[in-house]
C-alpha cells in the first residue's frame, strides 16, 4: 500500500490544544468574573443611595459574613445535605434514565409508545409538583428526592436514547458476526459507545438539579442551602443571604466544571503516539 493510501486509511493523530490557548481562556474567564464582581460592587456601593437597602448586599459585607459562617456556623453541614440530595436525585435519574434511554433508542416500538408521554411530562416544570410531592411523601427529604429525580431524568433519558441512535451500526454487525451475546454486546459496544452522550445528559441534569434544589429545600426541611436562604431572610441577615447566594453559584460552578472535565476526559480518550 502506498504512503498516500495509508494516510487515507490510518486515523489521524489526535491534536491536543496547546498550553497557550488554555492560559488565554483562563485569563479571559477571570476577566469576566472580575467584571461581574465590579458590577456587583458598583450596584451596591457607588451607585447605591447612601444608607440605602442595596448597600446591605455589598461584596465586602457578604465576604465577611461568609467567613463568619465558615468559622462559627454549621455551613458545611448544610452544604453536605444539599450535595447528598443532589447525588441521590442524580443517581436515581441515572438508574432509571439510562435503561429507559437504551430501550427508547434501540426499539422503535418503545420509542413510538413512550415518546408522546415523555415529551408531555418533561415539559411540566418540576416545581409544579411541589404541592403534590408534599401531599404524597410528606415533609422531609422524600419530596425533595422526587422533585430532583423528576428534573434530572429527562436529559439523561433523551441523551442516552440519542447516543444509541448514533451508534455506528458496523460495530453491532461485527458483534453479531462474532456471535457475541447480548450481554457482551451491551457491555463491550453499546455502553462504551454511549458514555459520552450519557455524560452530556448528566451535565445538563446537574445544571437543572442545582436550580431546582434551592426552592425544593424550602419544603419544610431543617437543613440545606435552600433552607439557609430562607433562614437568613427571616433573620433579616442580608449580608449572610448574599453570601449563601454566592456560595450556591460557586458550588454549582464547581459541579459543572467536574461534569465538563469528565466529558472531556471521555471525549479525548487515551493519548495516541
Amino acid at each position: 500500500m502506498s504512503g498516500a493510501a495509508a494516510s487515507l486509511v490510518s486515523p489521524a493523530p489526535r491534536v491536543r490544544p496547546g498550553g497557550g490557548a488554555g492560559w488565554q481562556r483562563l485569563l479571559l474567564g477571570l476577566a469576566g468574573l472580575t467584571l461581574l464582581l465590579a458590577l456587583w460592587w458598583l450596584g451596591t456601593g457607588p451607585l447605591a443611595e447612601p444608607g440605602g437597602f442595596a448597600r446591605r448586599f455589598a461584596p465586602g459585607a457578604a465576604a465577611a459574613s461568609l467567613v463568619e459562617l465558615v468559622r462559627y456556623g454549621d455551613l458545611f453541614q448544610h452544604i453536605w445535605l444539599s450535595l447528598r440530595r443532589v447525588l441521590v436525585g442524580l443517581g436515581a435519574a441515572l438508574v432509571v434514565g439510562v435503561p429507559l434511554g437504551l430501550a427508547v433508542g434501540s426499539l422503535r416500538v418503545v420509542e413510538a409508545a413512550t415518546s408522546p408521554a415523555f415529551q408531555f411530562l418533561r415539559m411540566i416544570s418540576p416545581l409544579s409538583w411541589m404541592p403534590l410531592a408534599v401531599m404524597l411523601f410528606g415533609v422531609g427529604d422524600a419530596p425533595i428526592f422526587f422533585l430532583l429525580f423528576f428534573a434530572a431524568v429527562w436529559p439523561v433519558l433523551l441523551s442516552t436514547a440519542e447516543g444509541v441512535r448514533r451508534l455506528d451500526r458496523r460495530w453491532l454487525l461485527l458483534a453479531r458476526s462474532l456471535a457475541a451475546t447480548r450481554r457482551e454486546t451491551l457491555f463491550r459496544i453499546v455502553l462504551p459507545g454511549i458514555l459520552a452522550p450519557v455524560l452530556t445528559g448528566t451535565r445538563l441534569a446537574i445544571g437543572i438539579l442545582w436550580i431546582v434544589l434551592v426552592p425544593a429545600e424550602m419544603l419544610g426541611v431543617s437543613g440545606g442551602l435552600g433552607y439557609l436562604v430562607l433562614d437568613t431572610r427571616d433573620r433579616l441577615a442580608y449580608s449572610e443571604l448574599m453570601a449563601v447566594v454566592v456560595l450556591i453559584g460557586l458550588l454549582g460552578f464547581l459541579l459543572d466544571a467536574l461534569a465538563r472535565a469528565l466529558y472531556r476526559w471521555r471525549a479525548a480518550g487515551p493519548p495516541q503516539n
